[in-house]
């Protein structure tokens, strides 16, 4: 039996573009069903000539799409877990359950001064932070049970205070309180999303063990990807990781491997049956151009091989990844005898 794969791409920082070339990028990719597109985000002055927040620029494109997953970069140097949390939530609202978090982090002088909030870190430490910060969010998630809104204009009661709680996070770090501000977000928690190198072993593999549940994983070969992949599962010992090969994409072709796009489905075909990984996060060089050759000729031929779905069967990102919604934490079981 073929085993679907599933596809993603990566759009690129928001640069100086309008919110509205953004959103038109994000719609052709909902047009192919692709399950998520990712947009980077940073504090570096030195990325670029000024950009567009990514979370915003998603925000704007949720109200113009139906289905797609919505991924941006949101760092966790120079940011506070709550704010993070919180405008994640947001998003997952607007979006009515389609959002999810690229997690990285700020390592150059050049974004600790244009913050102005500390010192630059060696890269361990930030990612040990990340972890931290990721832990944080998702307590936050949890500290609005699903049931804790009431709404009650008769009563004037909008909240049951008895299931807001106070997530208590102590770290090396910072600490946090809570509870958030920001109700349970429809899919519970957002997903969390980690690049990662199969040839590394550096200190965000162990927020990706911990937190993940979307790897975008570097690989030079098929055995390197199901290397790291079952090292990578093996470390994090659950179910709920959804491995998506990086491919590097150049005007056209992808850079390296093939000179034309018309190899791509073949070698993807062949990777996805070699790695025995989830899929691929395709990552463009130029979107507006590589992108249409992606949705027009790329997955219909994929579809011919029975290897991507035609159309989004669900509605949240977590429906198209088949990752569960998970339960808050604070949620108190109430067994009922029969």
């Amino acid at each position: 039996m073929t085993r679907e794969l599933h596809l993603s791409v990566a759009l690129g920082s928001a640069g100086p573009r309008s919110a509205a070339h953004w959103t038109g990028l994000v719609q052709l990719a909902e047009l192919g069903a692709l399950d998520f597109v990712a947009l980077d985000d940073s504090l570096d002055p030195a990325d670029g000539d000024g950009r567009l927040d990514a979370v915003a620029v998603l925000a704007h494109a949720a109200a113009r799409t139906s289905r797609i997953g919505l991924i941006p970069t949101v760092t966790t140097t120079h940011t506070e877990p709550f704010h993070t949390s919180s405008a994640l939530a947001t998003l997952d609202f607007v979006s009515e359950g389609r959002a999810g978090w690229l997690v990285d982090v700020s390592t150059t002088e050049e974004a600790a001064r244009a913050t102005g909030r500390r010192d630059p870190a060696p890269a361990p430490e930030l990612w040990a932070e990340a972890s931290d910060a990721a832990e944080a969010a998702a307590r936050l998630w949890d500290s609005w049970e699903d049931d804790a809104e009431i709404r009650d204009a008769a009563t004037g009661r909008f909240i049951d205070r008895d299931r807001l709680h106070h997530v208590d996070f102590e770290g090396p770090r910072f600490s946090v309180r809570g509870p958030s501000i920001v109700p349970r977000p429809p899919q519970g928690r957002p997903p969390v999303a980690v690049v990662l190198d199969a040839q590394a072993s550096d200190a965000r593999w162990e927020l990706a063990a911990r937190h993940a549940e979307i790897v975008l994983l570097g690989a030079d070969s098929p055995a390197a990807a199901r290397e790291a992949h079952t090292k990578l599962r093996r470390r994090a010992d659950r179910d709920d990781l959804r491995v998506l090969i990086r491919v590097g994409l150049a005007p056209g072709a992808l850079a390296g491997v093939t000179e034309t796009l018309d190899a791509l489905p073949d070698l993807l075909a062949d990777w996805h049956a070699e790695a025995g990984t989830d899929g691929f996060h395709l990552v463009t060089t130029t979107p507006t151009e590589e992108l249409p050759a992606v949705i027009h000729d790329v997955v219909p031929a994929l579809r011919t091989r029975g290897l991507f779905r035609a159309t989004h069967t669900g509605r949240t990102l977590r429906d198209h990844l088949g990752l569960s919604r998970p339960d808050s934490r604070y949620a108190v079981r109430t067994e009922v005898a029969l």
